[in-house]
């Protein structure tokens, strides 16, 4: 029987299964103030939470599309439904989380990752977290984990007002006004001083219904001298209609604090991955940026780290994978702000059948700056000769007192080095598709171990052509 190698006639199962909607409350299509108004009443917003919505919305209407990226035709926020509320509240026990939902979780390994490494789980279906827990001896320590609309609403409502969409303002670009204008579900965290969390925390993000978006708020504060891993998983059936993800990501890190921020991203590829992620760093801080991206059909995302405290520290370290129907425009920014700041970017991209990979890095050292110190790397694969992949660097430095270097490499799988793992016996798909898992290697090592396999498993699911 001949292998299915190509998107409309391969099988996605264990990722593309799907729940029948049954969602309590499904908004109108589209994109209005009375839309907004009326998500507003449904997340119980504070007045200057609904009055944000309505000047992001109106910053959205009057803000151009972005032309410089992949194209974005197929996606018409006229079809596209903006709140989608799942048919449960959310529970802090697994055993009272609906069939059909704990379902879907538990086949994407959810609570047994959470038993076997995780300090704290938050599970959000369609616009709204369904399922929160930490650990006792987290909560224990003073560090706080839970959903934004609680924190919106609840003792940390102060906290909130204060960091809400300050680092990704709604006048960004024209998504962030829209992530502003109609955003739902996410998590907050805060970390207090001196605290170091030694279990990662998760998000995980499952977008269920057709032709709906996901617009989750994550929120991070990592206090003075304290230390988080955070992870963020993401996934969604393929469906024959565009869906859309532009979520935010907001970290702040104070002064001696460190957070490591990783993220598998396996959307469907009928998936609009226009996602918003950015760190400040104070003092002496590092953030560290683990980034895998694997699906949707086209995709636009920077994470973006602002070094604003003398010796501050960051680094980046992605893998993207693109298949047939794909086009990832994906890269990181970072800004150094103050002295002695320093930044490390090592990237591997991967194109296949047709797949386009494009990696943009931009790198700005003000006049602020004096001896900052900054490694751009970035290198791509292709499979084949019908893929393509670009590098497009930027760099803007402001001052003679710095140290910046950037290098690309762009090739294809050696000949010689498939034939010499035929001759012990591999197959030539498991050849190519162990040289590829080693090319990315520099990703995987840097994740927990369950998630470094699940990306290992992805890399050869997209090798033998079964991911859609």
């Amino acid at each position: 029987m001949e292998e299915k190698t190509y998107v409309e006639d391969i099988d996605r199962s264990l990722y593309d299964f799907r729940n029948e909607d049954k969602d309590a409350y499904r908004i109108e299509e589209g994109l209005t103030s009375d839309i907004v108004e009326q998500i507003s009443r449904e997340k119980h917003d504070p007045e200057w939470m609904r009055e944000f919505r309505l000047r992001s919305l109106e910053i959205y209407n009057n803000t151009p599309m972005v032309q410089w990226g992949p194209s974005i035709e197929g996606l018409n926020m006229d079809n596209i439904v903006t709140y989608v509320r799942p048919n449960t509240k959310m529970q802090e026990k697994w055993e009272d989380v609906p069939d059909d939902i704990k379902d879907t979780f538990e086949r994407l390994g959810i609570p047994q990752a959470e038993q076997t490494s995780l300090a704290g789980v938050g599970a959000q279906y369609d616009s709204e977290l369904v399922y929160h827990n930490v650990r006792k001896e987290v909560e224990e320590q003073g560090v706080v984990y839970t959903d934004m609309e609680s924190a919106l609403n609840g003792p940390y409502a102060d906290m909130v007002k204060e960091h809400f969409m300050k680092l990704v303002p709604p006048t960004d670009h024209k998504f962030a006004a829209l992530h502003g204008a109609v955003w739902s579900g996410g998590s907050f965290v805060y970390v207090p001083k001196g605290v170091k969390v030694e279990i990662p925390l998760q998000s995980y993000f499952r977008l269920n219904a057709k032709g709906a978006g996901q617009f989750e708020h994550t929120l991070i504060i990592v206090d003075e001298g304290a230390d988080l891993h955070f992870i963020e998983g993401c996934s969604a059936p393929k469906y024959n209609v565009a869906n859309l993800h532009a979520g935010c990501v907001e970290l702040f890190i104070a002064k001696n604090a460190k957070l490591r921020y990783s993220t598998i991203e396996n959307w469907s590829k009928n998936m609009y991955n226009l996602n918003t992620k950015r760190a400040l760093v104070a003092e002496g801080g590092t953030i560290e940026w683990v980034s895998g991206s694997f699906g949707s059909h086209v995709s636009y995302l920077y994470p973006m780290s602002v070094l604003n405290g003398e010796g501050a520290h960051s680094e980046f370290t992605g893998v993207t994978f693109a298949g047939h129907g794909q086009n990832l425009d994906t890269g990181c920014k970072v800004v150094h702000n103050a002295p002695y700041t320093t930044s490390l970017v090592n990237t591997r991209s991967i194109s296949k059948s047709g797949g386009i990979s494009t990696f943009r890095s931009s790198v700005v050292v003000t006049n602020k700056a004096k001896h900052a110190k900054s490694s751009v790397s970035c290198q791509s694969l292709m499979l084949d000769n019908i893929s393509r992949s670009d590098t497009i660097p930027a760099i803007d430095v402001r001052t003679a007192d710095a140290d910046i270097g950037h290098e690309a490499k762009i090739g294809r799988i050696s000949d010689d080095a498939v034939f010499y793992l035929m001759s012990r016996g591999i197959s030539e798909e498991e050849a190519r598709a162990m040289i590829v898992s080693g090319f990315a290697d520099n990703v995987s090592k840097e994740l927990p171990l369950e998630y470094a396999v699940e990306m290992n498993n992805l890399i050869r699911l997209e090798m033998q052509g079964s991911i859609g």
